[in-house]
């Protein structure tokens, strides 16, 4: 047998020992995907409606009263908080106009962190900050999937020290929950579908933000 020949079988063989995902199996991926979000979002939406129209209330008091917003989440969390600082920072919609409201994503700045992790430990990375830039009256948003981050703990601990008041977004369980003035408590273990309903839920406490802000300021007038 010449080389191409050769080389034609070889290539043949390494064909039939590759498995085939069919398109029905891939399908059924997506299929599960979106059945178990949406699944997850109604139950968010059952679960999480009386507290969010609480969080909303409570972020629009601080802002009208001169606070601020610090933010605090690892990983994907910690996204969510630069996504939702950016949110008020900016505007969330062209429907609501106002001027920017202050919000801080204390994930944000790697030299402020890194050298709070270098010189203590990282479960005081978000704590120092809030110890530095929290006042009486300022509401601290802790982001964690497990309900139970350390370094969003310690930030909580320090918040209420401070005399700041606490929204946190967990998924199911977590002592975060019994910490906070406000819990939004996805009811799901796993952390996509977490993460998916609490961007929904952060979109909504901005927007609501926004509504009983401009409300309470218009009546002020």
């Amino acid at each position: 047998m010449g080389k191409e020949g050769w080389l034609v079988q070889k290539k043949n063989k390494v064909r039939r020992h590759q498995p085939k995902a069919s398109r029905t199996d891939v399908g059924r991926v997506v299929d599960r995907a979106f059945s178990e979000s949406l699944r997850v979002k109604r139950a968010a939406w059952k679960r999480c409606r009386e507290p969010l129209l609480r969080a909303g209330a409570l972020l629009a008091d601080c802002l009208r009263d001169g606070g601020k917003i610090l933010l605090c989440g690892n990983g994907g969390s910690a996204a969510d908080c630069q996504h939702f600082a950016g949110e008020m920072i900016n505007y969330l919609s062209k429907e609501n106009p106002r001027g920017p409201l202050p919000a801080i994503a204390l994930t944000a700045d790697s030299s402020v962190m890194t050298s709070i992790a270098n010189d203590s430990t990282f479960a005081r990375v978000f704590a120092r900050q809030v110890e530095g830039l929290g006042r009486p009256g300022d509401v601290l948003i802790g982001i964690s999937t497990s309900g139970s981050s350390q370094n969003v703990v310690q930030a909580v601990r320090a918040a209420r020290r401070k005399g700041m008041r606490v929204v946190v977004l967990t998924g199911q369980g977590g002592v975060l929950t019994k910490m906070a003035d406000w819990a939004l408590q996805v009811p799901s273990k796993n952390t996509q579908r977490i993460q998916e309903v609490h961007l929904l839920l952060e979109h909504l406490m901005c927007s609501l933000a926004e509504i009983k802000f401009l409300k309470k300021t218009k009546n002020r007038k």
